[in-house]
């Protein structure tokens, strides 16, 4: 008899990936910080300062295989134009997919295929809102952790 082992994706955003963002509105972290789009809370989020291009990106202490990006936007302030970069520790970042995220308030998701990074970087190259600010309430990349 076979014993098969499969591992199933899930979160790996967990509170060892180093998470870094392009701005905070007004610098005012302890009300719109990054660590509020991995807080779990509806009611808090991540609000960037106004500019184009804004981003956010997550640095693995493991490679892993990324399978599934979700992100909830505050209708308004969405991303447009956006891509997924990633690498390998010490690598330049090379794209790896575009998304589409529509203008609305429920939650998004986009099917990645990445394997073997340690980095990931998602760009919002410019948004629909007119000062280029975004603003998300929950980030979450589904995947597994690669030997």
């Amino acid at each position: 008899m076979l014993d098969l082992c499969v591992k199933m994706a899930t979160s790996i955003v967990g509170h060892d990936v180093n998470k870094r963002v392009s701005s905070v509105l007004n610098r005012d972290v302890k009300q719109f910080g990054k660590k509020y789009m991995f807080d779990g809370n509806e009611e808090t989020c991540w609000n960037s300062d106004q500019g184009s291009p804004q981003w956010v990106v997550l640095e693995f202490p493991y490679k892993v295989r990324i399978q599934e990006l979700q992100i909830q936007f505050q209708g308004g302030f969405v991303g447009k134009e956006c891509w997924i970069e990633g690498c390998c520790d010490s690598e330049d970042f090379t794209k790896i997919a575009d998304f589409y995220p529509e203008d609305e308030n429920s939650l998004q998701s986009f099917p990645v295929t990445a394997d073997g990074i340690t980095k990931m970087k998602i760009i919002f190259n410019n948004s629909t809102d007119f000062y280029g600010r975004i603003t998300i309430y929950k980030l979450d990349v589904i995947g597994l952790q690669v030997t």
